[in-house]
């Protein structure tokens, strides 16, 4: 697989003017007193593969190859790094064009992302629906919960300065191998799922650590990139939950340093 990524220095945040108002009646950043907030900027990227527009995504400028291909992985287009020929983005990050070994049929189908934080559309994909496989056991340690607890709760950088994106880590046997943030939780999850694809780590032994609340597309992604174990810091729907039973998903939810919540086990 080859991945050219020609982008540099793309902004991420912005610092924007406000005033504050209290319920008191003083109030903030008038006049020559301005007071400024540092936001998260939407990034739009559009993801064309073997010349169709596949994806057209809103999120954050970091890491996007590694977006694409999770992407790629969990709307079922490709399997493995190696279906991929090659993958390259413009210098301002708005493209990605991606050539695929195999050509896929592509079907046109605009939709938006079910329960995205972000206006992420899915303009085509295969003409049948991902196919969803029963996840092998995994071996994991209720130690291994807390330690990624732990390292998510010392925050991450952007989100210190903003507030406004959700976090994803990748953990082996409870150690955070890579982390990612997005103004989506969908994409920071897909960026956590490219870099394993990337990197070509051990899929059963991985485990994927989201700020997000999980309903049963996330559960999906997880289930479709093979990783056996999803944690979260917030809660899962019941469908997520029967969902994760059924194929086999490890889900712990309400995830801290001194307890978390165990749905489903699969052990």
């Amino acid at each position: 697989m080859q991945i050219q990524d020609r982008t540099e220095g793309l902004h991420q945040a912005a610092e924007c003017p406000l005033r504050v108002v209290y319920a008191d009646g003083e109030k903030n950043g008038e006049g020559e007193n301005k007071e400024y907030r540092t936001l998260i900027r939407e990034h739009f990227l559009d993801v064309v593969v073997n010349e169709v527009k596949v994806f057209r995504l809103v999120c954050t400028a970091t890491d996007l190859p590694c977006l694409v291909l999770g992407r790629l992985l969990t709307e079922g287009l490709i399997e493995r790094a190696e279906d991929v020929e090659s993958l390259s983005l413009c210098e301002s990050g708005c493209v990605a064009r991606v050539f695929l070994k195999e050509k896929p049929f592509l079907k046109e189908l605009e939709k938006r992302e079910p329960t995205c934080c972000t206006g992420n559309r899915i303009l085509a994909g295969k003409a049948e629906a991902v196919n969803l496989k029963k996840l092998p056991e995994a071996d994991w340690r209720e130690e291994w919960i807390f330690t990624m607890a732990e390292a998510f709760g010392r925050d991450s950088g952007l989100h210190k300065r903003t507030g406004g994106t959700h976090s994803c880590y990748l953990g082996i046997e409870g150690r955070c191998v890579y982390s990612s943030e997005d103004i989506g939780r969908h994409n920071a999850l897909d960026k956590c799922i490219g870099y394993m694809l990337q990197e070509g780590l051990p899929r059963e032994k991985c485990m994927l650590f989201t700020t997000g609340r999980v309903p049963t597309d996330m559960v999906e992604k997880a289930i479709a990139a093979g990783v056996p174990v999803l944690i979260s810091k917030a809660v899962p729907t019941e469908n997520a939950v029967l969902l994760a039973g059924e194929y086999g998903l490890n889900l712990i939810c309400r995830a801290w340093p001194d307890r978390f919540e165990i749905y489903r086990d699969n052990r």
